[in-house]
């Protein structure tokens, strides 16, 4: 583990390859799972100021979802979660041309119709962080529907926090990345 500022890091963040591969998996990860995507609370209302922009693109079931239910539930550990439609699809879902699963907040986000990009935990994933007193474990994921990613990082030889930059400074910082950027280029000369 990696020390950053007040966050904890698998060494399998900077270790394993990663790069979505949508052609191959058809954004699975959107569908499958045992609850919806976490939401951060300051997020909750990020994504009822996107919903009017968004609405067009959800299905049927997903509107209802959202009119009964709402945009976010609490999941069993008590964490907010996006919410989902016959226990799998998130409400945000919406298909492309190709069959493709896609977000249609991030979709929106695209078209400049928002500016919010989506949730911060769907951004970041394969990499889940977690709170615990004081500080925050941040943990890459495996899961067997993103062998494909898995196999299209290791062709292209990038790494998970390489692939992942963008999200990860958009939680973390500039500063805090460059600072994994460095951990990352040692530990790989450690190895060596």
């Amino acid at each position: 583990m990696l020390q950053i500022q007040d966050t904890i890091i698998s060494f399998d963040v900077l270790e394993e390859a990663f790069v979505c591969d949508l052609s191959a998996c058809k954004g699975i990860c959107c569908v499958e799972g045992e609850s919806g995507a976490p939401v951060e609370e300051s997020e909750i209302a990020c994504l009822e100021k996107a919903l009017p922009a968004i609405w067009n693109d959800l299905s049927p079931a997903a509107k209802k979802v959202i009119e009964t239910q709402g945009l976010v539930y609490r999941d069993a550990g008590g964490e907010y979660v996006t919410s989902i439609v016959d226990g799998k699809d998130c409400v945000f879902t919406c298909y492309d041309e190709n069959g493709i699963c896609r977000c249609a907040i991030e979709k929106a986000f695209r078209e400049r119709k928002i500016d919010f990009y989506k949730p911060v935990s769907c951004h970041l994933y394969p990499v889940r962080v977690k709170q615990y007193n004081g500080c925050r474990a941040v943990n890459y994921h495996r899961w067997r529907v993103c062998e494909a990613a898995v196999a299209l990082g290791n062709k292209q030889e990038v790494k998970v926090y390489q692939f992942l930059k963008e999200p990860l400074i958009r939680k973390f910082g500039e500063e805090w990345y460059e600072q994994l950027s460095i951990a990352a280029a040692e530990f790989n000369v450690k190895k060596i």
